[in-house]
């Protein structure tokens, strides 16, 4: 975890909301070919761990708060504004309680049941075996985030079915755990009327835009890369107006469920942590070196 450790100090400035994304050091794009390893051998690893990522994430529960800003030049003229837990019942079932959740002062736009979908399951974008089909996925090259090394690839939907949504954009990827570690990019397709908008526009269209958002995670348990903070500052472009949109939803107090599942990691069982206790959070820079 040394090499993490400037990263994640970035990362808690801006989660604590005391640093813009230039905390962050982000290196210049290397457009080289990988060494000893190919790209498409990088995605089929990645996908894989991928795939156990998303089962472990099911055992775990997490607050989310979620933060929806419509902004005049610097002043804020519309709030959406929702934190919840998602937990399980006492039989084992998956279940959001809401403990926050004043009324909405957005007039600009409106939270459509794409855009709170869109915050639970694309935001903290996950790509499994499964999904990889679905997907065009061009290497672009290796960049450095602060002290972790990472393949950078680009990945746009091959196509558009039914009313499914997908992510389009750029993920980077972790030289050494194979996991994806931070996002860049958009849902899409974008919607008038409920349909893509490519396939239907015209005059008098209810719009419905989604903004361009970064997700960057961090390593829970010693074993995945968990979502941790989105942010998107962008402008939806709207026939009416243009509007400025800014969005922070952040990902906290993750904790395993006590049950009987077992978490496989390169095939071996992770360790529990103990029930009712908080797993170990600590900035990198408070943890000791292994």
């Amino acid at each position: 975890m040394i090499r993490s450790r400037r990263f994640f100090v970035c990362l808690s400035l801006l989660v604590c909301g005391l640093g813009p994304f230039a905390l962050s050091q982000e290196g210049p794009l290397d457009t080289a070919q990988p060494a000893g390893v190919t790209p498409d051998e990088i995605i089929k690893r990645f996908a894989a761990k991928e795939t156990e990522f998303a089962k472990a994430r099911e055992q775990y529960t997490y607050r989310q708060d979620v933060k929806v800003q419509t902004v005049d030049g610097e002043t804020v003229d519309g709030e959406y504004h929702e934190v919840f837990d998602v937990l399980f019942d006492d039989r084992g079932k998956r279940l959001e309680n809401v403990v926050f959740a004043p009324q909405s002062s957005l007039q600009r736009i409106f939270m459509s049941q794409e855009d709170l979908d869109d915050i639970r399951h694309k935001l903290p974008f996950v790509l499994t075996d499964a999904e990889i089909p679905e997907y065009n996925i061009l290497y672009v090259g290796q960049q450095q985030e602060d002290e972790l090394h990472c393949y950078v690839f680009d990945i746009a939907p091959k196509k558009i079915e039914g009313k499914k949504r997908y992510f389009q954009g750029r993920v980077w990827v972790d030289d050494k755990d194979f996991q994806i570690v931070k996002t860049y990019g958009k849902t899409v397709p974008d919607l008038c009327n409920g349909k893509p908008c490519n396939e239907v526009k015209k005059r008098g269209d209810q719009e419905n835009l989604f903004p361009k958002f970064t997700t960057w995670r961090q390593q829970i348990d010693g074993a995945y890369w968990f979502p941790v903070y989105t942010k998107a500052d962008d402008e939806l472009h709207f026939k009416m107006e243009d509007v400025h949109i800014r969005e922070i939803v952040k990902y906290e107090d993750y904790r395993r469920f006590g049950s009987n599942v077992k978490i496989l990691y390169n095939g071996k069982e992770v360790e529990k942590a103990p029930q009712g206790k908080q797993p170990d959070q600590k900035p990198p820079e408070q943890q000791k070196p292994q």
